[in-house]
């Protein structure tokens, strides 16, 4: 038993794939990881930028959806929701062998959309019945105007992916927007399902551009120490929120709670462990999403231990040490949120931009 099929075996985490593309569609790659022991996908803007403008395997499509009129964006939609589609046919079994626990791929809504709770609604909706698959996750960011979009949708029963966490008190709204969008649902409740994406290596990458500045012994020995601590303590309020009687009621009409998925997990410091956001972050009822690299990273050499909440009163002791240092962790939140929705819309116009300049060319 490889590494990635062990983190779900033995410890009830599930290892998802935080890329796809149309090849590893077509000549197999996305089975084989599903084989090993991927047990769902991830998707955003910038992947699906990297996707398409890497190569050709999307031009013959782009080419017939424009001649025969299709717009840039439609077109756009229509490439994605392809690869979505057959990503789902091929990580169904999963989800039918765990009973919906697995086996979903994500969609993000368009980014430019973060900011509009109504918009979101809309298009969270439209993808939703569009693609009518019930492994599908749609992806809505977590941003304040996301959290009545969210609930909204949970409401009817909808499943969803809340990306773009940071925050431990972002985290706690978005529980409060999934409990209750699950009270206002009606009957059963035992399809509904949820993730909440909790972005990790940016926090350190922020922190330690902010710890190095002040330069301090005290505040150089916290690097890369700030967002496992973080998503450590996430995953406490995740065990805290989810019991009692209030999720008891829930429970009793098949609720299923909102697990944690970490997101941003491979390592941007090369001083740092590759494996240091999987090995630091494993716990029941979690999943994370890794790129390629530290899937095959982690299957050759990670820790299969239940890690996430090992020593609470450390994680608590590291972000009371940053704000003793001096570090802001509310506005380094906040900061990240802002550049996460700037960098995925960036992600989409440029794609836009380059469909649009390929458009072009066809009619040249």
């Amino acid at each position: 038993m490889g590494k990635l099929q062990a983190l779900h075996d033995d410890q009830d985490q599930s290892p998802w794939l935080d890329n796809l593309k149309r090849g590893w569609i077509q000549d197999g790659e996305l089975e084989r990881w599903v084989e090993r022991g991927v047990r769902g996908i991830t998707s955003n803007p910038t992947i699906f930028q990297k996707a398409i403008e890497s190569g050709h395997e999307y031009d013959d499509d782009f080419q017939r959806l424009h001649r025969a009129g299709s717009s840039v964006v439609d077109s756009y939609w229509d490439l994605v929701t392809n690869d979505i589609g057959k990503a789902l046919a091929i990580l169904r079994p999963v989800y039918d062998a765990s009973d919906g626990v697995d086996g979903y791929v994500s969609v993000e809504v368009a980014p430019q959309l973060a900011n509009d709770t109504d918009g979101t609604i809309v298009a969270a909706r439209h993808l939703s019945e569009l693609i009518a698959q019930p492994n599908l996750y749609v992806k809505i960011p977590g941003t304040a105007e996301g959290l009545p979009a969210i609930q909204q949708m949970i409401a009817e029963k909808r499943s969803i992916n809340v990306t773009l966490l940071f925050s431990l008190e972002r985290y706690a709204e978005v529980i409060e927007a999934y409990l209750s969008g699950l009270e206002a649902a009606e009957g059963d409740l035992s399809r509904v399902s949820s993730v909440a994406s909790f972005f990790v290596s940016r926090v350190d990458t922020e922190v330690d551009r902010r710890l190095e500045a002040i330069g301090t012994d005290e505040a150089l020995a916290l690097r890369g120490k700030a967002a496992v601590a973080n998503a450590q303590l996430a995953y406490e309020l995740f065990l805290e929120r989810f019991s009692g009687p209030r999720w008891d009621a829930l429970a009793a009409r098949g609720a299923r709670v909102q697990r944690p998925l970490w997101a941003s997990t491979s390592v941007k410091d090369p001083s740092l462990p590759d494996t240091l956001y999987v090995d630091t972050l494993i716990g029941p009822h979690t999943v994370n999403t890794m790129p390629d690299a530290t899937l095959e990273a982690y299957d050759d050499h990670g820790t299969v231990a239940r890690t996430v909440d090992a020593d609470l009163p450390s994680a608590h002791a590291t972000l009371a040490a940053l704000r003793a240092v001096g570090v802001d962790l509310d506005d380094v939140t906040i900061q990240l949120e802002a550049e996460g929705v700037a960098s995925f819309s960036k992600s989409f116009d440029e794609l836009l931009g380059s469909l649009s300049a390929k458009a072009q060319t066809f009619d040249d």
